[in-house]
């Protein structure tokens, strides 16, 4: 038997500018993507004499089969490597569902990192492939550092090792209402109103800029899911302005929602940790936390 346990990064999105729909149903986007210190722990185990595949995760609401991704993982990886062998995956769940911070696709990159790692095997571009097939954020998660997605998250451009180390550790609190946001739903939302879609050539000029030192980060954070969002949950975009106003932190919503971020410094961590009690109740996440170290 082997067994390793592999680190599940959450991610949000500084920039999430979704460009058009594609021919193939899917949507064009391009995004700046971060991983974060705060996730899940993916515990997987393996047995050659046996096989099958079993999963547990710590939360009861999850699916435990093929409806979960980090199931779909393990079984595309033993089918494309001709492998035969059981393997056990328990999760600890932290993430929280129907967030947008990728917890699902995180979880079925985290399980093709450590079957790789488990069975020895160094193939980068057929993992990818597996990574494309199970869901459009799962290949970011392969790298676990931050980089610009393209396409409908399949492209990946990795970033200057300057750029990594600027963004490496810097601070942010990660908070999510007691609801979550269907992607699929915001997705058809954005689509049902094609004058929302961002500019291509815009979003590409300015992280270009931003790349060159040209431009701030804070003046980068932009998602094109918030006026869908925000004209049905306008509870996001409220506590957003309220954070804003009173920190001068900016902020955002990650992904399609609900979870959204600030970037602070530690002194304002108190403060966001009050308003988001104050407009969101009790029952409201809230974490401090900082984009992973690399």
């Amino acid at each position: 038997m082997a067994e390793i346990e592999i680190f599940s990064p959450a991610k949000i999105n500084l920039t999430l500018a979704i460009t058009g729909r594609r021919e193939d149903g899917f949507h064009n986007l391009a995004s700046l993507v971060v991983p974060l210190a705060f996730g899940d722990d993916v515990r997987i185990k393996t047995r050659p004499e046996r096989s099958g595949i079993v999963l547990a995760t710590s939360n009861e609401n999850l699916p435990v089969d093929a409806g979960n991704i980090a199931w779909r993982a393990a079984d595309l990886f033993l089918k494309t490597f001709g492998i035969r062998s059981s393997v056990d995956i328990e999760i600890r769940k932290r993430i929280p569902i129907g967030a947008g911070l990728g917890g699902g696709s995180s979880n079925g990159s985290a399980v093709l990192r450590g079957l790789s790692q488990l069975f020895e095997i160094d193939d980068s571009e057929a993992i990818s492939n597996i990574a494309a097939k199970l869901g459009s954020d799962c290949p970011l998660f392969l790298q676990a550092e931050p980089l610009i997605m393209r396409g409908r998250g399949d492209a990946i451009e990795r970033l200057d090792p300057d750029i990594i180390r600027s963004l490496a550790g810097m601070p942010l609190a990660l908070f999510k209402p007691s609801f979550g946001i269907s992607t699929a739903w915001a997705y058809r939302e954005l689509a049902a109103s094609p004058h929302l879609y961002a500019s291509a050539s815009q979003t590409e000029s300015e992280l270009e800029q931003w790349k060159q030192g040209k431009r701030s980060l804070d003046s980068l954070l932009m998602n094109s899911f918030s006026s869908v969002v925000g004209q049905k949950y306008p509870s996001i975009p409220l506590i957003l302005e309220s954070i804003q106003a009173e920190t001068g932190s900016a902020c955002l919503m990650s992904g399609s929602g609900s979870s959204c971020f600030a970037l602070c410094k530690g002194s304002e961590m108190a403060r966001i940790r009050s308003i988001v009690s104050e407009k969101w109740g009790k029952s409201a996440f809230f974490g401090a936390t900082r984009i992973l170290d690399i």
